[in-house]
């Protein structure tokens, strides 16, 4: 169980990052996160690990249907694409100066080319 709401996988995948799949059946393939599900450590990713769900008819004469959406994929199945070098890569984090009275933020950034993510 988490307490205080802290996600568990450390918040490194966020929705709208584009990322590239480590393992499954989508091995290789890129696309954008459209959900992060942080205490189960999942993530959907746009166009990937895509399953079929059968709708039955609602109403009497209407025709039952076949949805297709993206199954969320473990987030430890998914490397982050820098939108700096366009490269799969780590994420690191560095704490930029506190202004004022305002706490030092904690930002993430490219592991190879120390570019800011944020």
């Amino acid at each position: 169980m988490i307490k205080n709401n802290i996600t568990a996988y450390g918040g490194k995948i966020r929705s709208g990052d584009r990322v590239k799949v480590l393992a499954g059946k989508d091995k290789g393939k890129k696309g954008k996160v459209l959900q992060v599900l942080g205490e189960k450590n999942r993530a959907s990713v746009e166009g990937i690990n895509l399953m079929i769900k059968h709708m039955r008819p609602r109403k009497q004469g209407e025709k039952g249907q076949k949805i297709e959406f993206p199954a969320p994929l473990n987030i430890s199945n998914l490397l982050l694409i820098c939108p700096k070098c366009n490269r799969s890569v780590r994420i690191k984090y560095k704490f930029l100066e506190k202004t004022g009275d305002k706490k030092a933020k904690k930002v993430r950034i490219c592991g190879k080319c120390k570019e800011l993510l944020d």
